[in-house]
């Protein structure tokens, strides 16, 4: 079984500093790609053989904000995250069996914002202006093209017979059409959320749902994620 891994950067790097903790650039590419290859290997099943991995992303931001608390132009080009993202980026593209496909970020909108828990203590009267404090405050810029270039991936290896399985590491039930799609197209779509809950509408368009490491999930999603088969059994009249 040809098998093609379609990787939601933003999402997986979210989920492993949160869930494994924080890592060099390298660590967590190699992290990244051990964990991957994870899902090529399946008790009682059809030897997978790997396509390609796919790894959908943005390049840091290179741009100066203004800092309303700090009254002050803050250059992420100096940045630790840029270095360690550009570092990132850079490790990957020399793995094996890798292709990065970046967006951009709508930096010419990026502004400082405060946190949505800040926000509703300010309403209710927990919080007072004067008490604000740099870490109240986040950056906000949003990614452009990543949603688009991942599914038009799932489309382009569905239509033209590419693989037989997709695997697609993210969270985001953006990606219902595509998978709708590629079922139709006769692709076994697996989706790996990190031990993430997904939205019902998400699940209810896949053939499998699995995460590769313990670590991400609780207890009752392994027993669930135990029984792939009968998960995808369960739901082959819904394509």
């Amino acid at each position: 079984m040809k098998t093609a891994i379609l990787v939601d950067g933003g999402f997986y790097r979210r989920r492993a500093q949160i869930k494994i903790g924080e890592k060099s650039a390298a660590e967590r590419a190699n992290e990244l790609d051990g964990y991957c290859r994870r899902h090529l290997i399946e008790k009682h099943q059809t030897p997978h053989e790997l396509y390609r991995i796919f790894y959908y992303d943005c390049p840091p931001m290179n741009k100066k904000v203004y800092h309303p608390f700090l009254k002050q132009q803050i250059d992420f080009s100096k940045s630790e995250l840029n270095v360690w993202m550009t570092q990132f980026l850079s490790e990957l593209k020399q793995h094996r069996k890798f292709a990065l496909r970046l967006g951009k970020l709508a930096d010419a909108q990026a502004c400082y914002t405060l946190r949505i828990n800040v926000v509703k203590k300010l309403c209710s009267g927990k919080l007072n202006l004067c008490d604000l404090q740099e870490k109240d405050f986040m950056i906000q810029v949003d990614q452009k093209g990543v949603d688009m270039k991942i599914g038009l991936d799932i489309a382009s290896l569905s239509y033209k017979k590419q693989v037989d399985q997709i695997v697609l590491i993210s969270g985001d039930s953006d990606f219902v059409s595509a998978a709708k799609l590629a079922r139709r197209e006769g692709i076994d779509v697996v989706l790996d959320p990190l031990g993430a809950p997904i939205k019902e509408d998400l699940f209810e368009h896949i053939d499998g749902l699995r995460t590769c490491d313990n670590r991400y999930i609780n207890s009752k999603q392994q027993a669930m994620e135990s029984k792939p088969d009968q998960t995808a059994v369960l739901q082959v009249g819904e394509q």
